[in-house]
C-alpha cells in the first residue's frame, strides 16, 4: 500500500496498513471468526481464495504492485495487539466513468474487543485513505440486522442510498406451478423497451459502478446475440403478456463461479402473481443449475418471491459517505 499520512496513527500503533505479503491468513481467519453465523457459500469461497492467495507467491508479488487499482481487497488496515490481528477494514477501489471509487468492506473487530472503538478507528482510517488517493466517493454496505455497525457509519458521516435484498432459491424439477389463467412464452424484440425501463428503474445506476448491469447479454438484437455466442454466454427469457402487452420479463444469467442470477423486470405494481408464476417456472425448467439469485429493492413484491419459494439471503443498506457531514478525527 502507498504511504499516506494519517494523523492518529501516531496515536495508536496499534493500527497500521495491511501487508499482503504476511497478513491475508490471519485476516481471513478474523473475518471467518466475526461473520461466520451470517456467511453465505461465495462468502465461505471468497476466505478460501483469501487464503490460497497468502501462500501463493507469484499472486502476493503482483498484488503488492496492484493494490491501488484492482477491484479486489488488496489494501486496508488491521489492528494489532500482541502479534494477534484483532481488526479488520478493507478497502476496494472501483473505475467507473474516469473516476475512482472505493468501498470499504470487512469492517471486522475481534468479539472479545469490541466496544473499545477499534471499529470506528479503522473505518476512519479507511476514509482517510479514500480521501487522500483522491477518491471520488467512498462506500460500504452493511446488514441491516446490524445497528451498531448502521450507528456507527451514520456517525462517521455515511448516508443511506439504498437498501437490497438478496433473494435464493434452488431449481426443482416438481415445483408446482400455479395456473392463473396468463399467457407465457418467449421474449418478443418489442417487448424490450418495457423490460429495459423496468430494469432501469429496479437496477439503478447509482449502483452500476459495484454490479453493471449486463446489458449485452439481455438485449435482443443481433450484435448481442452475436456477442453471446463468442463469448459463450448462457442466457433465457420468459415473459408475461396481457392483450397483446408484455406484463412481465424474467431473465436468467449463467454464471460459473456462484449462484446464477435473475434479473426480474416489472412495472412498479399490479404484477405480485405473474412475478410469483415466472419464478417458479424458472425454478422449474433450470434444474441442471445449482441455485438461483435474485437482488431487489428491499420490501417490493418481498410476497410474490416467497412464494416461488425464495429465501431471504440478507438485506444490506448501501451506504454513501457525505464529504460534508464527514467527521474529522476519530
Amino acid at each position: 500500500m502507498a504511504a499516506i499520512t494519517i494523523p492518529f496513527l501516531a496515536e495508536t500503533p496499534q493500527l497500521r496498513p495491511l501487508n499482503i505479503l504476511r497478513d491475508l491468513p490471519r485476516v481471513a481467519d478474523l473475518i471467518e471468526k466475526c461473520f461466520a453465523s451470517t456467511m453465505d457459500s461465495e462468502g465461505r469461497s471468497y476466505l478460501q481464495q483469501m487464503r490460497r492467495a497468502g501462500q501463493d507467491n507469484t499472486f502476493l508479488h503482483w498484488a503488492s504492485s496492484a493494490v491501488e487499482t484492482a477491484s479486489m481487497p488488496l489494501s486496508g488496515y488491521v489492528w494489532e495487539e500482541k502479534g494477534e490481528i484483532i481488526g479488520n477494514v478493507s478497502l476496494i477501489p472501483h473505475r467507473y466513468k474516469h473516476q475512482r471509487i472505493y468501498l470499504i468492506a470487512n469492517v471486522a473487530v475481534h468479539p472479545d474487543h469490541r466496544r473499545r472503538g477499534i471499529g470506528r478507528y479503522l473505518t476512519f482510517a479507511a476514509m482517510t485513505h479514500a480521501r487522500q488517493h483522491h477518491g471520488s466517493e467512498t462506500w460500504l454496505h452493511v446488514r441491516d440486522d446490524n445497528p451498531g455497525a448502521i450507528a456507527l457509519y451514520l456517525g462517521l458521516g455515511f448516508e443511506e442510498i439504498a437498501r437490497r435484498t438478496a433473494w435464493q432459491a434452488r431449481p426443482e424439477r416438481n415445483v408446482g406451478l400455479i395456473d392463473g389463467g396468463r399467457k407465457f412464452g418467449r421474449r418478443s424484440s418489442r417487448d424490450w423497451l418495457f423490460q429495459e425501463a423496468w430494469l432501469q428503474r429496479i437496477y439503478p445506476e447509482l449502483l452500476n459502478w459495484y454490479q453493471p448491469m449486463p446489458w449485452t447479454s439481455l438485449k435482443p438484437d443481433f450484435s448481442a446475440a452475436l456477442y453471446r455466442f463468442m463469448m459463450d454466454y448462457n442466457v433465457r427469457h420468459w415473459a408475461s403478456h396481457s392483450n397483446g402487452q408484455v406484463t412481465a420479463v424474467l431473465s436468467w444469467q449463467a454464471l460459473s463461479s456462484q449462484n446464477d442470477r435473475i434479473w426480474a423486470a416489472v412495472p412498479p405494481q399490479g404484477s405480485e402473481m405473474i412475478l410469483t408464476e415466472l419464478l417458479l417456472r424458472a425454478r422449474r425448467e433450470l434444474t441442471w443449475r445449482q441455485g438461483l439469485t435474485l437482488d431487489f429493492p428491499e420490501g417490493e413484491y418481498s410476497n410474490s418471491i416467497q412464494q416461488a419459494g425464495f429465501t431471504i439471503q440478507r438485506t444490506l443498506l448501501w451506504m454513501k459517505l457525505n464529504q460534508q457531514k464527514s467527521v474529522d478525527h476519530p
